[in-house]
């Protein structure tokens, strides 16, 4: 079926059971047919025992007992929240239970269509890979041993870019407040040499973490920094070049900036063990030296390892580019990293961190996954979007309108299911009784040429299967002009929220250019059983960003958007309607624009602008 000329709508028929009314009738006459064969049974007993004048044996009652009574079973105590753990995501209700068996129809069975996979070590291919250390990436909660948001939407699940909860002084939220600003004069020639990199541009969202005081006795840190209780740093790299760090309270900067001496993109991760590792990805290829991955020391900014995505193997092996976010599972110390070269990354990293000494090392081992289909150029199989983790399976969107479902531990694709159109977000996780979902949207890019306008499709996927439990669209406009760097995409390009709290039965997407090219925004949230929406939200100016969601402790759910034009909105997570917006403006008296996501940490918002400023935005 031709999905790119239609506005979908869901189809939720299925979700409506058919009744039959003698249905009912027939349960009550059973049941109640049951329990008087039962009762009769019991008092059969009774009287037998009695009319023979013997004296009933405690087993026998106990049997008797047992018979008729029902047991409850004794609920597992729920572990306590730990002072490292997001609140938000308390307590832990993933079981990431895998069925390996689970059937997988063809229509998504990655052998109908032709796949040659290939798992390569150093040079070589090796055949029926099994990972030696079995990854098993459980519930979020368990993400992370350091307070903070450590990677891209916060998790293995990526289904969080805020930490705690808001504290509103007067128990309502409703106001936006820049705090401060943090301005940087760099830029970076980019590698075509047309224009110069500035600031932060999509995914481009800050890390924060607050580290222990043992460790920050280690780092380069400067001295008025670590003095101060319970410090909490804003790490964010930049596409001038340089990763820089500030106070999340006031914007001041907490140690020297990194210089990559390249463009970043995408964000970076933090390891979330709390070891004092940092993971960085080139956007572009204008360092003179590696184009490809980083990994430095945060204890004296040194860089300990790096890796040339220009792999020889690579069916795009002209562009090593890591724009994805990666995840590293700490208890096997393993870091994945797709790349948009086309191949998935596994480094075993062989971390040697000692907390007393204050060293830290790497010694990565890199095993690469690659495939391609049938029906299917390599030049088209970089993954740009950044890849979910659920126990063994890794979703990932690539370049090609496929939604891919890995499984980490044999390195074999489980199924591929393929979009109406291109997508770069990250595939979110949320498991539903048991089950995970997938939830992903597309841009209106492939659909025709030139500007037109056309449908952004919406939908929620089994993660275990690969199949489609509903679909639906927005119409947004779009632009393809002759060149990439002219085009102007419309559609899903900011990730998507997962609901808690009050709001725990609706996913929320934001669409770009829903009233023309370069104007207008919607945020639709949608109910997750059945993919019908139940408020929109609209903006006057388009938006790349990624929204962002926070909660009160009583779980009053507050969504955040930035847009465009430089202005942030406060939107009740309820009912869609705004609160309040601010118009951030900089020092220099020039107006702004986001297009990177923001990250939330208590009540203090950061996000970073495309000319490079740094805003700390409180909400109260």
């Amino acid at each position: 079926m031709d999905l790119k000329n239609q506005y979908i709508e869901p189809d939720n028929s299925y979700h409506q059971p058919s009744h039959d009314h003698l249905s009912g009738t027939m349960v009550l006459v059973v049941t109640l047919t049951i329990i008087s064969v039962v009762l009769t049974s019991v008092l059969a007993a009774v009287y037998y025992t009695k009319k023979n004048g013997t004296e009933t044996d405690p087993s026998s009652a106990a049997m008797i007992s047992n018979y008729v009574a029902v047991s409850t079973a004794t609920p597992t105590p729920v572990p306590p929240l730990a002072d490292y753990q997001n609140p938000i995501l308390y307590p832990a209700t993933a079981s990431v239970s895998i069925d390996p068996s689970a059937v997988i129809d063809d229509s998504v069975n990655p052998s109908m269509r032709g796949i040659t996979q290939n798992v390569i070590v150093g040079s070589q291919i090796i055949t029926d890979y099994s990972r030696a250390n079995p990854i098993n990436l459980g519930d979020p909660l368990y993400y992370t041993q350091i307070p903070g948001v450590l990677t891209y939407r916060g998790n293995n699940f990526r289904n969080t870019a805020s930490f705690g909860y808001l504290a509103p002084n007067d128990g309502a939220v409703d106001t936006l407040t820049q705090c401060w600003e943090y301005t940087n004069g760099h830029s970076l020639l980019s590698s075509d040499m047309t224009f110069e990199w500035t600031g932060y541009r999509l995914t481009g969202q800050p890390l924060i973490v607050r580290w222990p005081s043992d460790m920050i006795s280690h780092m380069n840190i400067y001295p008025s920094a670590a003095a101060k209780p319970n410090l909490t740093e804003v790490i964010y790299a930049s596409l001038d070049g340089y990763i820089y760090f500030m106070d999340l309270d006031d914007g001041t900067m907490t140690r020297d900036p990194i210089y990559v001496g390249a463009s970043v993109k995408g964000t970076a991760s933090l390891d979330p063990r709390g070891y004092p590792l940092l993971y960085v990805g080139q956007g572009d290829d204008n360092n003179e030296y590696t184009f490809g991955m980083y990994i430095f020391s945060l204890i004296d900014g040194s860089l300990l390892y790096s890796y040339e995505g220009l792999d020889d193997g690579a069916y795009r092996m002209n562009w090593g580019a890591f724009d994805s976010s990666p995840i590293i599972d700490g208890e096997t110390d393993t870091l994945i990293w797709p790349c948009e070269n086309g191949i998935i990354y596994s480094f075993q990293l062989n971390t040697q961190y000692n907390a007393v000494a204050g060293t830290v090392s790497v010694n990565p081992m890199c095993t690469g996954y690659k495939y391609i289909f049938n029906d299917t150029q390599g030049r088209f199989l970089g993954v740009e979007s950044s890849a979910a983790v659920y126990g063994n399976y890794c979703y990932f969107m690539d370049n090609n309108c496929n939604l891919v479902c890995l499984d980490l531990n044999t390195f074999q694709m489980v199924w591929v299911f393929r979009t109406g159109d291109d997508s770069d977000l990250s595939p979110v996780v949320q498991e539903e009784n048991g089950i995970p979902y997938i939830y992903i949207g597309t841009e209106v890019d492939n659909q025709s040429s030139g500007q037109y306008n056309g449908a952004a499709y919406t939908y929620k996927i089994n993660g275990l299967t690969g199949e489609e439990v509903w679909q639906t669209s927005q119409s947004c406009y779009t632009y393809n002009g002759e060149t990439s760097a002219t085009d102007q995409s419309g559609g899903c390009v900011g990730n998507p929220i997962i609901g808690m709290g009050n709001i725990s039965n609706l996913v929320i997407f934001s669409y770009s250019m829903t009233d023309g090219l370069t104007s207008g925004n919607r945020l639709v949230a949608y109910n997750r059983d059945t993919g019908t929406e139940v408020w929109h939200y609209d903006m006057n100016i388009y938006t790349y960003s990624s929204p962002v969601a926070c909660y009160t402790e009583d779980g009053n759910a507050y969504i955040i958007i930035a847009d465009s034009f430089g202005q942030i909105h406060l939107v009740n997570g309820s009912t869609g309607e705004r609160i309040t917006y601010i118009q951030v403006s900089s020092e220099a008296g020039m107006g702004v624009s986001f297009e990177a996501s923001p990250a939330v940490f208590g009540n203090m918002l950061v996000i970073g602008t495309t000319q490079g400023e740094v805003f700390g935005i409180r909400i109260d």
